[in-house]
């Protein structure tokens, strides 16, 4: 049964939480252990919960799923900076000492820990590791593995297990299979972010440079799922595990159910499409409306053997479009980057590229309440950002909205607008050249991977758009290696973004643009953003143990990123598409947070028709 606190959360969608179920909330964690921890209260599940609320436990095993992925991959290892693994390898081959449940906004629950405990102000975690955790080779995890595994990845890993590793002050073992991470910062998140580090063999390193493996080695994991066999930029098959040492925990009943699940590499979106109506694929996610309603009427879909699933969800649009550098001068003043998202005419590229299928992004946690108001900044959001107040550009404070066009191909008003801001920032035109004061024309490519036709095709009306403002823009296409490589070390002038949100954003958030991000490389911090306001946002968020000052320093945080001008927004993906043969099954159930990687292909399964 679902608690109380669990049903007024996942009702943060609608923006409802009563002084009741503040004070509910607003309960201490106790220092003792307990199989669950959630960011706020209790946990929704009791200790003897069964499965997942989104799982079937009597689903069968059995069969494939078949995916596709564009680009290639060049790597095994999706754990360090070097080389591109398959995105799934890291979520299916892997396990942490906490698994999440999705239909909570943040709420973890024993996997390969038996049982975790926190201080009273979450200054420290301590987790008991379950005597029977296997890695996939049947050797036992160790406290030693454990600790091993914080501290490389907090030190040679890649960038996003950095952040962790600085706000830990000790790792010690406890007990012959306890481990305690005591923090050096006043931060509640911590105690769940710690729980959900991949855990790795230690021994399988010795002699070996972590930070260099690609094909030679693939780190060895306690998942379901191994590499059964691959071929570079081609395929990669993970084979489920018989000897999986988790099987009858309660939170993998119905979960892994797949005998196999294989990506296949191909070079663009629309030989990945043809893929899967040539029955080469038996599963694809499809992300355009238009492309849903009409790409989809091949014969295996008339007869009914293939079959069209939709899955809406609560959470928050996350931020889908085109980033500017910022560490590049072109792109530093605001009136910049507003004049270009003028000249972004997305009403005309909505109807040409998706038929006008898509709604708009309007903020970064725009559909739940944890989104910005477009109007002035007013009570606990005004109060957080009142000792910023003269370092904020305009909007933030006073309030600001996307810049809507009337539709047509020209979209004369906002280009009006864009060339006087330009001006206004010192930029003016000369024979069709838009120049600087030192004569220099503004030019910018946009980098985009091979194979994202969607995305190019706004690029491609963008680039025309702004040749009207006399700024050359080129579109620039490259593999998935060069294309995350040069996204690393931020090597481009402006480049596609995706970032996907919770119901309970914490931590990650400075990943993505916290100010050690602007010259670390190997950050997701892509426009270079560095804004103490920012970053005190964050802070507010993760260190307080009442919801509503968390709501109002989430919605902070959106003024100053919306307001920023830093990503021009497409679309938002409210509604997951996903498209499979009819042997493909999934619970009735949705979690709350969506039809993610975490539900297809984790609870789904294969039936054989009758």
């Amino acid at each position: 049964m679902r608690s109380v606190f669990f049903r007024a959360l996942a009702g943060i969608c609608g923006g409802f939480l009563s002084l009741g179920v503040v004070t509910a909330l607003a309960i201490p964690a106790q220092a003792e252990p307990r199989h669950g921890i959630a960011m706020y209260g209790a946990p929704a599940l009791p200790p003897d919960f069964v499965s997942l609320p989104y799982a079937n436990p009597n689903a069968p095993k059995g069969g494939s799923f078949v995916t596709g992925n564009t680009g290639g991959f060049d790597s095994l290892n999706p754990f360090v900076r070097k080389g591109t693994a398959p995105w799934q390898l890291r979520f299916l081959a892997y396990e942490s000492l906490m698994g999440r449940n999705w239909d909570e906004p943040f709420a973890l629950y024993g996997l390969l820990a038996e049982s975790v405990e926190v201080g009273n102000q979450r200054e420290w975690v301590e987790f008991t590791l379950r005597e029977e955790a296997r890695f996939s080779d049947g050797s036992p995890v160790t406290v030693e593995d454990v600790i091993w595994s914080y501290e490389t990845l907090g030190t040679e890993g890649h960038a996003r297990y950095r952040g962790l590793h600085a706000q830990i002050e000790t790792i010690e073992q406890t007990g012959p299979r306890k481990v305690r991470l005591t923090f050096n910062v006043a931060n509640r998140e911590l105690a769940l972010v710690a729980g959900l580090r991949p855990i790795l063999k230690k021994a399988q390193w010795e002699g070996k440079d972590f930070t260099r493996s690609g094909f030679d080695v693939a780190p060895i994991g306690t998942a379901p799922y191994v590499i059964d066999s691959y071929e570079p930029n081609r395929s990669l098959s993970l084979k489920r595990n018989p000897n999986y040492w988790g099987k009858n925990l309660p939170l993998m009943q119905g979960v892994a159910n797949f005998d196999e699940i294989r990506m296949e590499f191909f070079g663009d979106e629309s030989v990945l499409l043809e893929a899967f109506k040539a029955g080469v694929l038996n599963v694809k996610r499809e992300y355009n409306a238009n492309k849903w309603n009409t790409a989809y009427t091949f014969p295996a879909r008339t007869r009914g053997d293939v079959v069209l699933s939709e899955f809406s969800d609560g959470k928050p649009s996350g931020i889908t479009g085109f980033v500017m550098n910022t560490r590049l001068p072109k792109f530093a003043d605001w009136r910049v980057r507003e004049a270009l998202t003028l000249a972004f005419n997305f009403e005309y590229m909505n109807e040409v590229v998706t038929g006008n299928s898509q709604s708009r992004i309007t903020s970064y946690f725009s559909g739940t309440s944890l989104g910005m108001s477009h109007t002035a900044a007013e009570g606990q959001v005004a109060q957080l950002l009142a000792p910023f107040a003269d370092s904020l550009i305009p909007g933030v404070m006073e309030g600001y909205a996307l810049p809507v066009s009337d539709g047509t191909k020209r979209n004369r008003k906002n280009l009006r607008r864009a060339i006087k801001l330009l001006e206004e920032a010192g930029w003016s035109a000369a024979d069709g050249t838009l120049r600087n004061a030192e004569g220099e024309a503004f030019t910018f490519s946009i980098l985009l991977p091979l194979g994202a036709s969607e995305l190019k095709a706004f690029a491609d009306i963008y680039v025309q758009s702004l040749a009207r403002l006399g700024i050359e823009a080129t579109v620039e296409t490259t593999d998935n290696a060069q294309y995350f490589a040069r996204q690393g070390s931020y090597d481009f002038d402006m480049t596609d973004i995706r970032r996907g949100f919770t119901l309970s954003p914490g931590n990650e958030q400075t990943t993505y643009w916290g100010a050690r991000g602007v010259d670390e490389p190997g950050s997701r911090n892509l426009m270079g953003m560095n804004v103490p306001a920012a970053e005190a946002m964050i802070k507010a968020m993760v260190g307080t143990d009442d919801p509503e000052v968390f709501t109002a320093a989430v919605r902070a945080l959106d003024r100053i990123l919306t307001a920023g001008r830093y990503v021009i927004p497409t679309y938002a993906f409210g509604t997951t598409r996903i498209a499979h043969v009819k042997e493909l099954k999934h619970p009735d159930a949705v979690p709350v947070n969506g039809a993610g990687y975490w539900y297809a292909p984790p609870v789904w399964w294969f039936e054989e028709a009758r």
